[in-house]
This record gives structure tokens, sequence and C-alpha cells, in this order.
């Protein structure tokens, strides 16, 4: 299906996230659509599944006009989009989720929806049980049945964003096998939202560009990374050196630290971490490695083991007797769980102030806010909401919340959906914080930030830590199978 957008245009008050955009996408063609954070990239994407109506332009659909205002009309027409976090229902089946949004009623026939899933599952190599409940489910299998029921309702027109988060290396070769078997043998339109660049040099056909909210490029690939950085930023950006720090003493103990949900056990985990170290924590989402680091501060009560700060056993305190001992922790739900949507920036520096009076000084607040806003290149004012920031601002917004002082830092997907820009400056904070004597912990599904920047690193599988011989020389493909339970 051919998809013309024409002088797409969607504002938010002030902010033009798609600022007069014309691009057309053809069938049988995959392909890469780049840009910052704040682009316009998922906003013109919302708008063409659906999601958002826009403010004016034109969509075209094999040269015919169409308009939708919800996303079921635009699934109606063949486009169907998958996103970073899968929109399924995890207290139900698979097949459940498969058969919701498909004609039938309130008596679905589940015995031919049985058969189709698993026709579709065969042709495509992929292993989903009907009978499973979702929240077993890895985030690529939860992918790969989106992609299935996507295509039993027909969808001809294929959106992913950040589709490769969280997934193995085994799980992403068969997503870009499946896409590149849906382009390029049956015809699909695919676009392929994703701030890695190596991933879309790998899989996509051709690269459209967008920088703050206009369409400055396209290219048929291969092209170089430079001169896609150059097309999102303007310019190239230069890597910063990783200094050498000098490890200090231990901040952190545990000592057989294990812990438990109604999901999973986290066997014994013993583990030294010292002033300016960095450890990485690598694995599928759900292998542990979240439920680890909550042990580690009190946000979830141990097991077994033991857990000292600084020489002081704090095994079994709370969070915010941690958070007196110089610990704080910065969660990948930004909005469910770091930040608190319908409050505005000024607020959520008063909420974070280390003292506070009876009486707020609001001038003062927005003052303090302001400077924060402009030391951390925050691209919002004293008060915006914080839920209108796009999602590289708001994990600004996280560390401008930081205490000045930290013994110990732990961080959930520190740049998950970041740029490539964004995602160095949020390092470079992070590294001056190392130098000054901070321990940071943090787990990504970004390989090769785990590998980049960590002085140790721990692979978790299934509730297992293993910690990875000679880190300086471990290589992504080395850990991605790690991840996925080769080898361990």
């Amino acid at each position: 299906m051919k998809v013309e957008l024409r002088d797409i245009r969607k504002y938010f008050g002030p902010v033009r996230a798609n600022d007069g955009i014309s691009v057309t996408f053809e069938e049988g063609t995959i392909y890469g659509l780049l840009g910052e954070n704040g682009a316009g990239k998922s906003t013109l994407m919302k708008v063409l599944s659906g999601y958002l109506i826009p403010d004016g332009g034109q969509i075209l659909l094999d040269g015919e006009r169409v308009h939708f205002s919800v996303p079921a009309e635009a699934t109606a027409r063949g486009i169907g989009m998958l996103h970073q976090t899968p929109m399924d229902f995890p207290p139900f089946s698979v097949l459940d989720n498969f058969i919701y949004g498909q004609p039938g009623g309130l008596l679905p026939d589940r015995k031919a929806a049985r058969e189709q899933f698993l026709k579709l599952c065969r042709r495509f190599n992929f292993d989903l049980s009907p009978d499973a409940f979702i929240d077993g489910l890895t985030i690529g299998e939860r992918q790969q049945m989106e992609i299935v029921r996507l295509l039993s309702l027909g969808v001809r027109v294929l959106i992913l964003d950040e589709p490769t988060t969280g997934i193995s290396a085994e799980q992403k070769e068969i997503l870009f096998r499946t896409l590149r078997e849906l382009a390029h043998n049956e015809g699909l339109t695919i676009i392929f939202v994703s701030h890695k660049l190596e991933d879309v040099e790998e899989l996509c056909d051709e690269v459209v560009v967008l920088r703050r909210g206009k369409l400055v490029g396209r290219e048929k690939m291969p092209v170089l990374a430079d001169k896609l950085v150059e097309m999102m930023f303007g310019q190239v950006l230069e890597r910063t050196p990783r200094p050498p720090v000098e490890l200090g003493t231990p901040v952190l103990q545990v000592e057989n630290l294990s812990a438990s949900t109604f999901r999973l056990t986290l066997e014994p985990v013993t583990l030294d971490v010292r002033e300016g170290e960095v450890i990485g924590l690598a694995g599928l989402e759900g292998s542990g490695q979240a439920l680890f680091m909550r042990a580690c501060c009190g946000l979830i009560r141990p097991r077994g083991g033991k857990v000292i700060l600084d020489g002081r056993d704090m095994t079994g305190k709370g969070y915010h007797e941690f958070m007196a001992a110089g610990v704080a922790y910065a969660p990948a739900g930004r909005l469910e769980e770091g930040l608190i949507a319908g409050l505005t920036l000024t607020e959520h520096f008063v909420l974070a102030a280390p003292s506070h009076d009876f009486l707020v000084d609001w001038e003062g607040a927005r003052k303090v806010a302001q400077s924060r806003i402009e030391r951390f290149n925050i691209v919002g004012r004293p008060e915006s909401p914080v839920e209108t920031l796009s999602g590289g601002n708001q994990q600004r917004v996280l560390m401008a919340l930081m205490p000045e002082r930290l013994r110990l830092l732990l961080l959930e997907h520190p740049t998950r959906g970041l740029d490539v820009e964004s995602a160095r400056w949020i390092w470079k904070q992070l590294l001056e914080r190392r130098s000054e004597g901070t321990a940071v912990i943090f787990m990504s599904s970004d390989l090769d930030e785990i590998v980049e920047y960590s002085d140790r690193i721990l692979v978790f599988y299934a509730g297992r830590a293993i910690e990875v011989p000679e880190p300086a020389s471990a290589t992504v493909e080395q850990l991605g199978h790690l991840i996925g339970g080769k080898g361990i």
C-alpha cells in the first residue's frame, strides 16, 4: 500500500510537533524513521495510525484521501502500529489477545482463531503457545504475538516503534527476518522507528529523517552513520572519551541477596561495589535485574541475605532510609514511578527539595526550576506539566531532581528511547558523578551501552546472575547470546 502524507501539521500549544511534513512511503519497502527526541517521529506515526488527529494536512492511501479519528479506523484500512511497550492485556491468554479486535462479536469462533494463529506462527517460525498468558512472555514474544494479530486483521502498513528494545539477539534476528519477508516478498510497507543506527543500517532500504518537526531529508541505504547523525542533529557528534577513575572503598556490599515476586525468584547474589565503579546489568525484561536493584535500595524487602551500605547493615530498611544514606533510584517508568503527571516542573522541584517550610515560596521555587532547566538543557518551562515533555526531557528532569551528593545511584534503562545526543548527555552527567566517587549500577537493554560504560557486567537469566569474565573484552554478540540463555 502506498502512503502519502501531505503537509501534516500537529501542534501542542506553542510546540510544533509536526510542522508541514510531506512524505511518501511505497509498498514493498522498509523505511527507517530517524530524528532526535522531540523531532516529531512518534507524533507523525500516531497521526498516521489514528491515535492523534492532525491540525492540518492530508493522508492518502493508494491515492484515496482518508481521515482517522480512532486507531480502529486506521486498522480497518490496513494500518497497524506496534508500540515500544506492546499494547496487550497481560492478565489474558495469547489466544484471547489474538482474538481481540477481530470480527465475531461476543461469541467468536475460538477454534478457527486458534487454527489461524498457529498457521501464522508456523509461517514466521514464532514459537508461541495460544494458551500461554501474556504476563509470562518476554517483550520479544509479545511483539511476535502483536505482529501476528495485526497481520490477521489485514494490515498492509506496519509501523514499529523502537522494536529492538529489550529483546535478545536471537529474537531480533527472527524479527528482522520476518520484516524482510513481509516487505520484500509480500509487499507490505514497513516503517521502522528507531534510535539505534546499527539496526537501521542492518534492516532498512531507505531512511527518512525529521528534525524539529520538519522533514530534513531522505536517503537510500546504505548511508554512513556519520551522515545520518549529521542529518538528525545538524552536526557530527564527537564521542566523549570515558576518563579513567581510581576506585575507592566499598560503597555497597550484598551477601547472598535473594528476593522474589509471584513471577520470579532471584537466586542469591554476592557483589561488592566500590566508589566510582560502574556496574552494568544485562538481561531480558523480567530476568531478575530490576528485582536485584530494588532489593539493594529498600524498594523490595529481601527474601534472604544482607545489604551493607558504607559498612552499615541496611537489610530490611525502607527506601527513605536508603535515601537519607545517599542512595537514589531512577526507574524506567518515568511518568509511572519517577515523575507525577499533572504537576509542573516547578512543583516537582518543590517536592524534591531537602527541606520544606510550611508555606512554599513559589517565586523562589520558580527561579530554582528555571536554573535547573538551563543547567540540564531541559526543553520546557517552569510552568510546563511534566507529561507534556518528550521522553528525553523527562529523563533530564529525573537527573535534575537527584540530590547533589550521592553514594550510590541505581538506574533502570537510563537512555531508553533517547537519541544519540541525549544518551551521551545523560552519560556525561553519570560519569561526572562517577568521578566524584558515586557508585553507579544500571540496567539496560542496549548492549552497546553496557559494553561501553561498564567496569563490570552481570548477566541475568531466569533469576540467576552471572558475572561476565574479562568485561573489558566483552562483545555485544557475546552478551546477546548470554541473555538468551546460551552458555549459562
